[in-house]
């Protein structure tokens, strides 16, 4: 039997409504939410992950605003997305944008079934998001990866639009899925 992969990037309260969070992440939280409620197959998280040492680190000199620092109430999944925690087949905590430990895991799963597909949401589409679905392709260039673009959003909305079409330039499927309406 085929598998089907959700990976959840980085929906911690620092990017969502912290330290580095925007209205574009808050947005689109109750698509993320949904996406995970329908999605019929396994979901990994990922969540950014530093420590106290951090604007000693290079990515610290770059991003001078300390951000999902471990063992804070920051570095912690959103509320509304804990109770899918628990059901995760993994969590993964990466110090930089993003994990080769996640993409080893995802090879080392499709030799024992094979993956059908794997898709990402979350945050920052042009940070972590576009880092993950890059480094899964290269790891797993057969299967198909995609990007849901309603489910994501980057530092701007230009910035996530530039990583959309960085991630369709190397053949991973950017999807919408249909737009809630709030009427």
């Amino acid at each position: 039997m085929m598998e089907k992969i959700l990976i959840i990037v980085d929906m911690q309260k620092d990017f969502v409504d912290g330290s580095l969070g925007t209205k574009e992440a808050q947005a689109i939280v109750p698509a993320v939410k949904e996406k995970i409620e329908n999605f019929n197959g396994d979901i990994i998280f990922t969540k950014d992950t530093h420590g106290e040492d951090y604007m000693n680190t290079q990515e610290g000199q770059n991003l001078p605003v300390p951000h999902c620092i471990k063992g804070t109430p920051g570095h912690e999944i959103i509320n509304e997305l804990q109770p899918y925690v628990k059901k995760a087949l993994a969590v993964f905590e990466k110090e930089t944008f993003g994990s080769r430990k996640l993409a080893n895991f995802l090879k080392e799963l499709h030799k024992e079934k094979e993956i059908e597909s794997i898709e990402l949401i979350g945050l920052c589409t042009d940070i972590c998001v576009v880092s993950n679905a890059l480094l899964i392709k290269a790891f797993l260039p057969e299967v198909p990866i995609l990007a849901d673009s309603n489910c994501c959003a980057g530092v701007t909305p230009e910035k996530h639009e530039s990583a959309l079409e960085t991630m369709r330039s190397c053949q991973i499927l950017v999807c919408e899925a249909a737009k809630q309406t709030n009427s």
